[in-house]
Protein backbone atom coordinates (compact mmCIF):
# COMPACT_ATOMS: atom_id res chain seq x y z
CA UNK A 1 0.00 0.00 0.00
CA UNK A 2 1.45 3.53 -0.97
CA UNK A 3 0.41 7.10 -0.49
CA UNK A 4 0.02 9.96 -3.03
CA UNK A 5 -0.59 13.18 -2.00
CA UNK A 6 -2.18 15.86 -4.48
CA UNK A 7 0.35 18.00 -6.17
CA UNK A 8 -0.25 21.69 -6.86
CA UNK A 9 2.05 23.73 -9.62
CA UNK A 10 2.19 27.00 -10.14
CA UNK A 11 3.12 28.18 -13.84
CA UNK A 12 3.21 31.03 -15.95
CA UNK A 13 5.44 33.97 -17.22
CA UNK A 14 8.79 35.23 -15.42
CA UNK A 15 8.25 38.11 -12.96
CA UNK A 16 4.36 37.32 -12.61
CA UNK A 17 4.76 36.47 -8.81
CA UNK A 18 4.92 32.99 -8.62
CA UNK A 19 7.52 32.83 -5.86
CA UNK A 20 5.93 35.09 -4.04
CA UNK A 21 2.73 33.29 -3.62
CA UNK A 22 4.53 30.48 -2.63
CA UNK A 23 6.64 31.89 0.04
CA UNK A 24 3.12 33.87 1.26
CA UNK A 25 1.32 30.06 1.05
CA UNK A 26 4.01 28.81 3.27
CA UNK A 27 4.40 31.96 5.85
CA UNK A 28 1.37 30.86 6.77
CA UNK A 29 0.73 28.78 9.92
CA UNK A 30 -2.27 27.42 8.94
CA UNK A 31 -1.64 26.18 5.51
CA UNK A 32 1.75 24.40 6.44
CA UNK A 33 2.93 21.53 8.08
CA UNK A 34 5.64 22.12 10.61
CA UNK A 35 8.88 20.60 10.28
CA UNK A 36 10.74 18.54 12.86
CA UNK A 37 13.98 19.68 14.37
CA UNK A 38 16.58 18.83 11.35
CA UNK A 39 14.86 18.64 8.78
CA UNK A 40 15.26 20.65 6.04
CA UNK A 41 13.33 21.10 2.58
CA UNK A 42 14.14 22.92 -0.79
CA UNK A 43 12.82 26.51 -1.82
CA UNK A 44 10.57 25.36 -4.76
CA UNK A 45 8.70 22.80 -2.98
CA UNK A 46 6.64 22.32 0.01
CA UNK A 47 4.43 19.88 1.92
CA UNK A 48 1.65 22.18 3.25
CA UNK A 49 -1.70 21.55 4.38
CA UNK A 50 -5.35 23.18 4.24
CA UNK A 51 -8.77 22.48 5.67
CA UNK A 52 -7.12 18.96 6.78
CA UNK A 53 -6.13 17.98 3.52
CA UNK A 54 -2.07 17.86 2.56
CA UNK A 55 -0.40 18.67 -0.60
CA UNK A 56 2.65 19.16 -2.75
CA UNK A 57 3.36 22.51 -3.73
CA UNK A 58 5.60 23.69 -6.11
CA UNK A 59 6.83 26.81 -8.00
CA UNK A 60 7.88 26.46 -11.39
CA UNK A 61 10.17 28.29 -13.46
CA UNK A 62 8.95 31.04 -15.34
CA UNK A 63 8.18 30.41 -19.25
CA UNK A 64 9.66 32.09 -21.25
CA UNK A 65 11.03 30.99 -24.96
CA UNK A 66 13.81 27.99 -25.26
CA UNK A 67 17.40 28.98 -26.11
CA UNK A 68 18.72 25.80 -27.09
CA UNK A 69 17.34 22.22 -26.96
CA UNK A 70 17.89 21.46 -23.57
CA UNK A 71 15.09 23.81 -22.38
CA UNK A 72 11.54 23.33 -22.29
CA UNK A 73 9.16 24.80 -24.30
CA UNK A 74 5.67 25.85 -22.92
CA UNK A 75 4.54 22.97 -24.23
CA UNK A 76 7.02 20.55 -22.45
CA UNK A 77 5.82 22.37 -19.08
CA UNK A 78 2.33 21.73 -19.24
CA UNK A 79 2.75 18.27 -20.67
CA UNK A 80 4.79 17.22 -17.28
CA UNK A 81 2.15 19.33 -15.19
CA UNK A 82 -0.77 17.01 -17.00
CA UNK A 83 1.40 13.73 -16.26
CA UNK A 84 1.75 14.57 -12.73
CA UNK A 85 -0.34 17.68 -11.21
CA UNK A 86 -3.35 17.45 -10.02
CA UNK A 87 -4.37 21.01 -9.98
CA UNK A 88 -2.87 24.12 -12.10
CA UNK A 89 -2.09 27.22 -10.90
CA UNK A 90 -1.61 29.94 -13.89
CA UNK A 91 -0.46 33.25 -12.79
CA UNK A 92 -0.80 36.27 -14.52
CA UNK A 93 -0.46 39.99 -13.70
CA UNK A 94 -3.45 42.48 -13.07
CA UNK A 95 -1.31 45.37 -14.04
CA UNK A 96 0.06 44.42 -17.20
CA UNK A 97 -1.96 43.78 -20.59
CA UNK A 98 -2.76 39.49 -21.52
CA UNK A 99 -0.14 38.57 -24.00
CA UNK A 100 0.22 35.88 -26.43
CA UNK A 101 2.24 33.37 -23.73
CA UNK A 102 -0.66 34.24 -20.96
CA UNK A 103 -3.06 32.73 -23.99
CA UNK A 104 -1.14 29.90 -25.21
CA UNK A 105 -0.43 28.71 -21.27
CA UNK A 106 -3.96 29.00 -20.52
CA UNK A 107 -4.89 27.47 -23.30
CA UNK A 108 -2.53 24.36 -22.70
CA UNK A 109 -3.67 24.21 -19.17
CA UNK A 110 -7.62 23.84 -19.99
CA UNK A 111 -6.52 20.90 -22.32
CA UNK A 112 -4.53 18.99 -19.55
CA UNK A 113 -8.25 18.43 -17.98
CA UNK A 114 -6.91 19.26 -14.62
CA UNK A 115 -8.59 21.53 -12.41
CA UNK A 116 -7.33 24.94 -13.31
CA UNK A 117 -7.40 27.87 -11.47
CA UNK A 118 -6.37 31.49 -12.75
CA UNK A 119 -4.45 33.85 -10.08
CA UNK A 120 -4.76 37.66 -11.20
CA UNK A 121 -1.65 38.81 -9.22
CA UNK A 122 -0.67 42.17 -8.29
CA UNK A 123 -4.32 43.34 -7.97
CA UNK A 124 -3.21 46.41 -5.88
CA UNK A 125 -1.34 47.92 -8.62
CA UNK A 126 -4.27 47.62 -11.27
CA UNK A 127 -5.52 51.11 -10.37
CA UNK A 128 -9.12 50.68 -11.95
CA UNK A 129 -7.70 49.14 -14.88
CA UNK A 130 -10.95 46.65 -16.34
CA UNK A 131 -10.13 43.44 -15.32
CA UNK A 132 -12.69 41.20 -17.51
CA UNK A 133 -10.32 40.73 -20.02
CA UNK A 134 -9.18 38.11 -18.10
CA UNK A 135 -12.10 36.24 -18.10
CA UNK A 136 -11.23 35.87 -22.33
CA UNK A 137 -8.24 33.43 -21.05
CA UNK A 138 -11.09 30.87 -20.69
CA UNK A 139 -10.49 29.63 -17.08
CA UNK A 140 -13.47 29.91 -15.17
CA UNK A 141 -12.16 30.39 -11.81
CA UNK A 142 -10.32 33.42 -11.07
CA UNK A 143 -8.59 34.63 -7.81
CA UNK A 144 -7.49 38.44 -8.04
CA UNK A 145 -3.94 38.76 -5.41
CA UNK A 146 -2.22 40.59 -3.46
CA UNK A 147 0.86 39.39 -2.42
CA UNK A 148 1.58 42.49 -0.24
CA UNK A 149 -1.19 43.02 0.75
CA UNK A 150 -2.03 39.07 1.78
CA UNK A 151 -5.58 40.02 -0.45
CA UNK A 152 -6.96 36.59 -1.58
CA UNK A 153 -4.71 33.93 -0.42
CA UNK A 154 -7.37 32.63 1.94
CA UNK A 155 -9.97 32.67 -0.59
CA UNK A 156 -7.86 31.01 -3.18
CA UNK A 157 -6.67 27.66 -0.42
CA UNK A 158 -10.56 27.53 0.04
CA UNK A 159 -11.18 27.26 -3.31
CA UNK A 160 -8.07 24.61 -3.37
CA UNK A 161 -10.12 22.81 -1.01
CA UNK A 162 -13.07 22.35 -2.32
CA UNK A 163 -11.43 20.26 -5.45
CA UNK A 164 -8.19 18.74 -4.51
CA UNK A 165 -8.34 15.49 -3.66
CA UNK A 166 -6.90 14.00 -0.21
CA UNK A 167 -4.35 12.31 0.10
CA UNK A 168 -5.05 8.48 -1.29
CA UNK A 169 -3.93 4.92 -0.23
CA UNK A 170 -3.48 2.75 -2.81
CA UNK A 171 -3.96 -0.49 -2.54
CA UNK A 172 -0.61 -2.77 -3.31
CA UNK A 173 -0.11 -5.00 -6.34
CA UNK A 174 2.80 -6.73 -4.45
CA UNK A 175 5.31 -4.37 -6.39
CA UNK A 176 7.91 -2.91 -4.66
CA UNK A 177 8.39 0.76 -6.27
CA UNK A 178 12.19 1.49 -5.32
CA UNK A 179 12.51 5.63 -6.57
CA UNK A 180 16.09 7.08 -7.73
CA UNK A 181 16.60 10.74 -6.79
CA UNK A 182 19.42 13.01 -6.69
CA UNK A 183 21.27 16.43 -7.77
CA UNK A 184 21.72 15.78 -12.14
CA UNK A 185 25.16 13.66 -12.71
CA UNK A 186 25.55 12.03 -9.69
CA UNK A 187 25.20 8.28 -11.47
CA UNK A 188 21.39 7.94 -11.16
CA UNK A 189 20.66 6.97 -15.24
CA UNK A 190 23.90 4.61 -14.92
CA UNK A 191 22.47 3.09 -11.65
CA UNK A 192 19.41 2.59 -13.10
CA UNK A 193 20.57 0.63 -16.13
CA UNK A 194 22.37 -1.32 -13.53
CA UNK A 195 19.94 -2.20 -11.71
CA UNK A 196 17.57 -2.82 -14.92
CA UNK A 197 20.27 -4.20 -16.54
CA UNK A 198 19.44 -3.17 -19.99
CA UNK A 199 20.19 0.75 -21.35
CA UNK A 200 16.38 2.06 -21.13
CA UNK A 201 17.49 5.70 -19.77
CA UNK A 202 20.02 7.56 -21.76
CA UNK A 203 23.11 8.52 -19.84
CA UNK A 204 25.07 11.29 -21.03
CA UNK A 205 27.46 13.59 -18.89
CA UNK A 206 25.28 16.89 -19.66
CA UNK A 207 23.19 18.03 -16.65
CA UNK A 208 19.64 17.89 -17.29
CA UNK A 209 19.32 14.60 -20.14
CA UNK A 210 16.99 13.00 -17.91
CA UNK A 211 13.47 14.77 -18.16
CA UNK A 212 10.72 12.09 -17.49
CA UNK A 213 10.31 9.13 -14.84
CA UNK A 214 12.09 6.23 -17.11
CA UNK A 215 10.85 2.78 -14.99
CA UNK A 216 11.67 -1.11 -15.34
CA UNK A 217 10.68 -3.28 -13.46
CA UNK A 218 12.76 -6.40 -12.40
CA UNK A 219 12.40 -9.96 -10.51
CA UNK A 220 14.81 -10.49 -7.13
CA UNK A 221 14.21 -13.16 -4.72
CA UNK A 222 10.79 -13.55 -5.99
CA UNK A 223 9.53 -10.09 -5.55
CA UNK A 224 8.82 -7.54 -8.50
CA UNK A 225 10.57 -4.06 -8.03
CA UNK A 226 9.90 -1.52 -10.22
CA UNK A 227 12.37 1.22 -10.44
CA UNK A 228 12.15 5.02 -11.16
CA UNK A 229 14.50 6.83 -12.65
CA UNK A 230 13.96 10.75 -12.01
CA UNK A 231 15.59 13.90 -13.65
CA UNK A 232 17.90 15.18 -11.47
CA UNK A 233 17.28 18.55 -8.63
CA UNK A 234 19.05 21.43 -8.60
CA UNK A 235 19.55 24.43 -6.21
CA UNK A 236 17.15 27.27 -6.87
CA UNK A 237 19.90 29.13 -7.94
CA UNK A 238 20.72 27.63 -10.30
CA UNK A 239 17.85 27.34 -12.29
CA UNK A 240 17.97 29.17 -15.50
CA UNK A 241 14.93 27.42 -17.26
CA UNK A 242 12.13 25.53 -16.90
CA UNK A 243 13.99 22.10 -17.40
CA UNK A 244 15.41 21.64 -13.73
CA UNK A 245 12.63 23.39 -11.75
CA UNK A 246 9.66 21.70 -13.08
CA UNK A 247 11.22 18.48 -13.44
CA UNK A 248 10.89 18.51 -9.76
CA UNK A 249 7.39 17.98 -9.96
CA UNK A 250 8.14 14.46 -11.84
CA UNK A 251 11.01 13.70 -8.49
CA UNK A 252 7.52 14.65 -6.29
CA UNK A 253 5.82 12.57 -7.92
CA UNK A 254 8.14 9.26 -8.08
CA UNK A 255 8.71 9.69 -4.15
CA UNK A 256 4.97 10.24 -3.48
CA UNK A 257 4.40 6.50 -5.60
CA UNK A 258 7.84 4.79 -4.17
CA UNK A 259 7.91 2.64 -1.28
CA UNK A 260 11.66 2.95 -0.87
CA UNK A 261 14.13 5.66 -1.78
CA UNK A 262 17.74 5.97 -3.01
CA UNK A 263 19.52 9.01 -2.53
CA UNK A 264 22.67 9.08 -4.91
CA UNK A 265 25.46 11.17 -3.57
CA UNK A 266 28.67 12.26 -5.99
CA UNK A 267 31.81 10.29 -3.91
CA UNK A 268 33.95 13.54 -5.16
CA UNK A 269 31.23 15.86 -3.96
CA UNK A 270 30.04 14.77 -0.51
CA UNK A 271 28.42 17.01 2.17
CA UNK A 272 25.96 19.28 -0.78
CA UNK A 273 23.41 20.93 1.33
CA UNK A 274 21.12 20.27 -1.04
CA UNK A 275 21.54 16.33 -0.72
CA UNK A 276 20.28 16.81 2.61
CA UNK A 277 17.33 18.58 1.10
CA UNK A 278 16.37 15.64 -0.86
CA UNK A 279 16.96 13.47 2.03
CA UNK A 280 14.38 15.89 4.49
CA UNK A 281 11.97 15.92 1.35
CA UNK A 282 12.14 11.94 1.45
CA UNK A 283 11.71 12.03 5.43
CA UNK A 284 8.76 14.05 5.27
CA UNK A 285 6.86 12.27 2.82
CA UNK A 286 7.39 8.66 4.94
CA UNK A 287 9.08 6.96 2.66
CA UNK A 288 11.65 4.36 3.11
CA UNK A 289 15.29 5.80 2.39
CA UNK A 290 19.18 4.66 1.22
CA UNK A 291 21.89 7.00 1.22
CA UNK A 292 24.15 5.69 -1.97
CA UNK A 293 27.39 7.10 -2.10
CA UNK A 294 27.98 6.65 -5.71
CA UNK A 295 31.51 6.28 -8.34
CA UNK A 296 32.79 4.63 -5.87
CA UNK A 297 35.50 3.48 -8.56
CA UNK A 298 36.51 6.93 -9.36
CA UNK A 299 38.45 7.32 -6.09
CA UNK A 300 41.79 7.23 -6.17
CA UNK A 301 44.15 5.40 -3.56
CA UNK A 302 41.60 4.01 -1.69
CA UNK A 303 42.48 1.25 0.72
CA UNK A 304 40.24 -0.67 3.34
CA UNK A 305 40.37 2.01 5.93
CA UNK A 306 38.86 4.94 2.58
CA UNK A 307 34.91 3.77 3.55
CA UNK A 308 35.71 3.60 7.56
CA UNK A 309 36.71 7.45 7.17
CA UNK A 310 34.50 8.44 5.38
CA UNK A 311 30.87 7.15 6.63
CA UNK A 312 30.83 9.16 9.96
CA UNK A 313 31.80 11.99 8.06
CA UNK A 314 28.54 11.68 5.75
CA UNK A 315 26.41 10.07 9.11
CA UNK A 316 26.80 13.87 10.70
CA UNK A 317 25.40 15.46 7.86
CA UNK A 318 22.39 12.99 7.81
CA UNK A 319 21.78 12.91 11.34
CA UNK A 320 18.22 13.47 11.12
CA UNK A 321 18.00 10.26 9.31
CA UNK A 322 20.20 8.29 11.61
CA UNK A 323 18.09 5.21 10.51
CA UNK A 324 19.11 5.46 7.09
CA UNK A 325 21.41 3.11 5.90
CA UNK A 326 24.38 4.03 3.92
CA UNK A 327 26.39 2.35 1.17
CA UNK A 328 29.17 3.11 -0.86
CA UNK A 329 28.18 1.94 -5.14
CA UNK A 330 30.05 1.72 -8.24
CA UNK A 331 27.61 1.41 -11.10
CA UNK A 332 30.94 0.55 -13.47
CA UNK A 333 32.25 -2.07 -11.49
CA UNK A 334 28.60 -3.39 -10.02
CA UNK A 335 30.15 -3.12 -6.42
CA UNK A 336 27.17 -3.23 -3.86
CA UNK A 337 24.48 -3.08 -6.82
CA UNK A 338 22.89 -6.73 -5.55
CA UNK A 339 22.92 -5.38 -2.26
CA UNK A 340 20.49 -2.25 -2.67
CA UNK A 341 18.00 -4.69 -3.87
CA UNK A 342 18.87 -6.81 0.01
CA UNK A 343 17.94 -3.06 1.57
CA UNK A 344 15.23 -2.53 -0.26
CA UNK A 345 13.48 -5.90 0.32
CA UNK A 346 14.20 -5.33 4.14
CA UNK A 347 13.09 -1.43 4.34
CA UNK A 348 9.81 -3.00 2.68
CA UNK A 349 8.86 -5.73 5.16
CA UNK A 350 10.32 -3.18 8.10
CA UNK A 351 7.43 -0.90 6.78
CA UNK A 352 5.19 -3.63 6.94
CA UNK A 353 5.66 -4.48 10.42
CA UNK A 354 2.98 -4.08 12.61
CA UNK A 355 2.99 -4.45 16.90
CA UNK A 356 0.17 -5.31 18.84
CA UNK A 357 -1.44 -3.17 21.00
CA UNK A 358 -0.71 -4.74 24.37
CA UNK A 359 2.42 -5.03 23.60
CA UNK A 360 2.98 -1.31 22.67
CA UNK A 361 1.93 -0.45 25.71
CA UNK A 362 4.01 -2.56 27.90
CA UNK A 363 6.68 -0.87 26.19
CA UNK A 364 5.28 2.68 26.47
CA UNK A 365 5.37 2.11 30.15
CA UNK A 366 8.79 0.74 30.86
CA UNK A 367 9.96 3.64 28.61
CA UNK A 368 8.68 6.81 30.48
CA UNK A 369 9.11 4.73 34.05
CA UNK A 370 12.51 4.62 32.89
CA UNK A 371 12.77 8.13 31.34
CA UNK A 372 9.46 10.07 32.28
CA UNK A 373 8.90 13.58 30.12
CA UNK A 374 9.85 16.74 31.45
CA UNK A 375 7.01 19.59 31.55
CA UNK A 376 5.91 23.16 33.49
CA UNK A 377 4.55 23.75 36.44
CA UNK A 378 0.98 21.72 36.52
CA UNK A 379 1.68 21.15 32.68
CA UNK A 380 4.03 17.87 32.87
CA UNK A 381 2.81 15.38 29.92
CA UNK A 382 1.42 12.19 31.16
CA UNK A 383 1.24 9.42 28.58
CA UNK A 384 -1.19 6.68 28.86
CA UNK A 385 -1.63 4.43 25.86
CA UNK A 386 -0.28 4.13 22.69
CA UNK A 387 -1.64 2.40 19.39
CA UNK A 388 -0.19 1.26 16.24
CA UNK A 389 -2.29 2.74 12.57
CA UNK A 390 -3.38 0.07 10.50
CA UNK A 391 -3.83 1.57 7.41
CA UNK A 392 -0.93 4.07 7.22
CA UNK A 393 1.85 3.14 4.74
CA UNK A 394 4.46 4.60 7.01
CA UNK A 395 4.96 3.00 10.67
CA UNK A 396 2.87 5.51 12.68
CA UNK A 397 2.10 5.87 16.33
CA UNK A 398 -0.94 7.48 18.44
CA UNK A 399 0.33 8.21 21.78
CA UNK A 400 -2.47 9.31 23.85
CA UNK A 401 -2.20 11.41 27.34
CA UNK A 402 -2.71 14.80 28.92
CA UNK A 403 -0.75 17.47 28.38
CA UNK A 404 0.64 16.69 25.28
CA UNK A 405 1.08 19.63 23.34
CA UNK A 406 4.66 20.05 26.00
CA UNK A 407 5.68 17.03 24.83
CA UNK A 408 9.67 18.40 23.81
CA UNK A 409 11.10 17.37 19.80
CA UNK A 410 14.05 15.72 22.30
CA UNK A 411 11.40 13.41 24.09
CA UNK A 412 9.71 12.43 20.82
CA UNK A 413 13.70 11.35 19.73
CA UNK A 414 14.12 9.55 22.65
CA UNK A 415 11.09 7.61 22.69
CA UNK A 416 12.42 6.98 18.89
CA UNK A 417 15.17 6.01 19.55
CA UNK A 418 13.70 3.60 22.27
CA UNK A 419 11.18 2.25 20.12
CA UNK A 420 13.53 1.36 17.33
CA UNK A 421 16.14 -0.48 19.61
CA UNK A 422 13.30 -2.85 19.91
CA UNK A 423 11.45 -2.99 17.54
CA UNK A 424 13.99 -2.05 14.49
CA UNK A 425 12.45 -0.28 11.68
CA UNK A 426 15.50 -0.04 9.39
CA UNK A 427 15.41 1.95 6.57
CA UNK A 428 11.96 4.24 7.33
CA UNK A 429 10.81 6.84 9.51
CA UNK A 430 8.32 6.60 12.22
CA UNK A 431 5.34 9.10 12.71
CA UNK A 432 4.70 9.50 16.73
CA UNK A 433 1.60 11.51 17.09
CA UNK A 434 0.64 12.79 20.66
CA UNK A 435 -3.28 12.97 21.44
CA UNK A 436 -5.39 14.84 24.39
CA UNK A 437 -7.54 11.74 25.39
CA UNK A 438 -10.52 14.23 25.03
CA UNK A 439 -9.92 15.04 21.35
CA UNK A 440 -11.62 12.47 18.71
CA UNK A 441 -10.09 12.45 15.30
CA UNK A 442 -10.09 10.69 12.05
CA UNK A 443 -8.63 7.13 11.36
CA UNK A 444 -5.47 7.24 9.49
CA UNK A 445 -5.06 11.37 9.47
CA UNK A 446 -1.94 12.83 11.92
CA UNK A 447 -4.03 14.48 14.57
CA UNK A 448 -1.25 16.55 15.08
CA UNK A 449 1.01 18.95 13.13
CA UNK A 450 4.17 18.85 15.43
Amino acid sequence: MSKKLPIVAIVGRANVGKSSLFNSILERREAIVAREAGTTRDSIMAKAEHKDKQFWLVDTAGIKDPEDEFEFTIQEQITQAADSADVIWVMVEADVAINEDDRRVAKMALKTQKPVFLIVNKIDKARGRELTEFERLGIKTIVYTSMPQGKGIDVLLDRLADVIPKATLKESDNRIRLAILGRPNVGKSQLFNTLSKKQQAIVADRAGTTRDINRSTIRYEGKEIEILDTAGIRRSGKIKVGIERFSVIRAISAIEQADVCLLLMDVNELNVQLDQKIAGMIKDAGKGLILVVSKWDSVQDKDAYTRDELAPQIAANYDFVPWAPLIFTSSITGQNVTKIFDLTLSIYEERQKRIATPELNKWLRSAVDSHPPAGLKNRTPKLNYMVQEDDNPTPAFKIFGSHTKFVHWSYRRFLERRLRQVYGYEGTPVQLWFIEKHITHKHGQSPTKN
